[in-house]
């Protein structure tokens, strides 16, 4: 009878979700010199999975990026502003 209880816990266990680490990041673009390239920065950005907020500052010149790093890393982020028009590079 201590085998069933043991078996539940255990599948349930190996059902739970692991908990993704959100990671947030700025991205310095250096090509954006409008409100336009801000807008297609951002999209490029919002469409990469795992992505869940950002903020683009064409001023700044740079991308705050908060995403889930099971699923996105720096080098999906950059490689979607680039294939958009606008390499960008991890801001230390």
């Amino acid at each position: 009878m201590k085998i069933l209880p043991t078996l539940f816990v255990l599948t349930c266990l190996a059902t739970t979700p692991v908990l993704a680490a959100m990671k947030t990041v700025i991205l310095s673009v250096p090509g954006m010199t409008c409100s336009a390239c801000q807008i297609t920065v951002k999209k490029a950005l919002t469409k990469v999975e795992g992505v869940t907020k950002t903020d683009v500052n064409f001023r700044k010149r740079e991308a705050t990026v908060t995403f889930d790093d099971t699923k996105a890393n720096i080098r999906t982020l950059t490689k979607a502003t680039s294939d958009a028009g606008y390499p960008s590079t991890l801001r230390k």
